[in-house]
């Protein structure tokens, strides 16, 4: 009975930590539109721990659609090529909050940013038959992250439950940044 209750207190726990993400107040799509260099990651999937040492930076260009939505195509840089992957993102009734259906169910949100230097975007996945996962990322303008943004990361994820072993500062990559600015 005592683990039925701790088993049932850890899945309230999940549930409420992901309902209480925040979102950057006030977002602005259109500021945040242009390409970013994904810096930092931190997870819990399963995949993105087994790769976790063979990652280095990736590249994302984010372009506003006309009706709100989000267009994210993502560069990751794998055995010397870029493997581009393309994202539509459909706007929620709150700025900032996306979600995507393709392949299982995401919520995306850009939980802070200052639109020219750094932004902090959460990504929460279902998929059926597989646990769900959380992830944080570093998003910087330039190809390199300052201890103050680091540290700022930092406590974006542990204020969504994620821990210090989780995460990875990528070692920097030019390969996606160039082929995305093409």
């Amino acid at each position: 009975m005592a683990a039925l209750h701790s088993l049932l207190m850890l899945l309230l726990g999940v549930f409420c930590t992901q309902a209480e993400v925040p979102v950057q107040p006030d977002f602005d799509l259109e500021k945040f539109s242009g390409t970013w260099h994904i810096m930092a990651a931190v997870s819990n999937c399963p995949i993105f721990q087994s790769m976790r040492d063979t990652m280095t930076t990736s590249a994302a260009i984010v372009k506003p659609l006309p009706n709100g939505d989000m267009h994210l195509m993502v560069g990751y840089p794998m055995a010397g090529e870029c493997k581009k992957v393309g994202m539509l993102l459909k706007k929620t009734d709150q700025p900032g909050h996306f979600t995507n259906e393709e392949n299982g169910r995401k919520d995306i949100r850009v939980m802070a940013t200052d639109y020219e230097t750094h932004g902090f975007l959460y990504y929460f996945k279902e998929v059926p038959g597989e646990p769900s996962s959380t992830t944080l990322q570093l998003l910087t303008r330039v190809p390199e992250a300052t201890p103050e943004m680091m540290e700022k990361f930092k406590e974006h994820y542990h204020h969504l439950g994620l821990t210090d072993d989780l995460m990875v500062a990528l070692p920097e990559s030019d390969v996606c940044a160039k082929m995305l600015s093409r």
